[in-house]
C-alpha cells in the first residue's frame, strides 16, 4: 500500500471512501475470497471422517485462513475491500446451501472488521490483527441453525447423506456447551492465525505500512 521507494517513516495516505474500486480492487477481492473459501473447503472436507473432526476443523481453518487475510491486508488499497469480502464469501455459501442468518452474520462481522482497520487508520498491525479476529468469528456462523433450528439443519441434504450415524453423532456431540467451546476456540485461533499471518508477512506489512 505505500511506494517502497518513498522515504523511511513515510507513511501512505489513509485509503479512499469512493465507492469507486479499481479493476485491481475487485481482482484482489475475487482472488483473496476464492483463497479463503478453498482453504476453508480442505480442510473442512476431513470432517467426513467424524462429527469430532468435523468440529475440531473449524478452528484449524481459521488459523490457516489468517495467513490469507493478512496477505490481503498488504493489498488493501480501497477502503471497503474487507467488506467486500465479506459480501463475497456470504453469497458464495449462500448459494452452497448455508443459511441467510450465516450470510448476513459473515456480512456484518465482516463490516465490523473494517471499522476495526478504519479506526486504525488502516496503517496499525494492532488494528489488523483485531480485525481478523472479529472476521474470524464468521467461521462459526453456519453453526447458528442448531442453536435456531436444529432438526431442519440436522436434516438438510449435506448432512442426510453422510448417513444417519454420523447425523445422530453429530446431534449428539454438538450440544449447547459445545458450541459454546467452538465459538472460543474460533475466536482464539482467529487472533492467533493473525499474529501468525502478521508474523510471516512482517516484510509485506512494512512495505504496506501496517508494521
Amino acid at each position: 500500500m505505500t511506494d517502497t521507494t518513498a522515504p523511511a517513516g513515510a507513511k501512505s495516505a489513509r485509503p479512499s471512501f469512493s465507492l469507486r474500486f479499481s479493476a485491481r480492487d475487485l481482482t484482489n477481492v475475487a482472488i483473496f475470497a476464492v483463497l479463503m473459501i478453498v482453504v476453508t473447503y480442505a480442510i473442512g472436507m476431513l470432517g467426513i471422517l467424524s462429527p469430532l473432526v468435523w468440529l475440531a476443523a473449524v478452528p484449524v481453518s481459521v488459523l490457516v485462513n489468517g495467513i490469507v487475510f493478512m496477505l490481503f491486508l498488504t493489498r488493501v488499497k480501497h477502503a471497503g475491500m474487507v467488506t467486500l469480502l465479506g459480501v463475497v464469501v456470504a453469497l458464495f455459501y449462500l448459494l452452497t446451501g448455508n443459511t441467510i442468518f450465516s450470510t448476513i452474520g459473515i456480512i456484518v462481522l465482516a463490516a465490523l472488521a473494517e471499522v476495526v482497520l478504519w479506526v486504525g487508520g488502516y496503517r496499525s498491525r494492532w488494528a489488523a490483527i483485531w480485525s481478523y479476529t472479529i472476521f474470524a468469528l464468521s467461521f462459526f456462523t453456519p453453526f447458528l441453525p442448531l442453536v435456531f433450528d436444529r432438526e431442519n439443519y440436522l436434516q438438510s441434504p449435506s448432512f442426510s447423506r453422510m448417513g444417519e450415524e454420523y447425523v445422530a453423532g453429530a446431534d449428539a456431540l454438538a450440544t449447547l456447551p459445545v458450541l459454546g467451546v467452538l465459538a472460543l476456540a474460533i475466536g482464539v485461533a482467529g487472533f492467533l492465525g493473525a499474529l501468525l499471518g502478521s508474523a510471516m508477512l512482517r516484510k509485506h506489512f512494512v512495505r504496506a505500512g501496517l508494521a
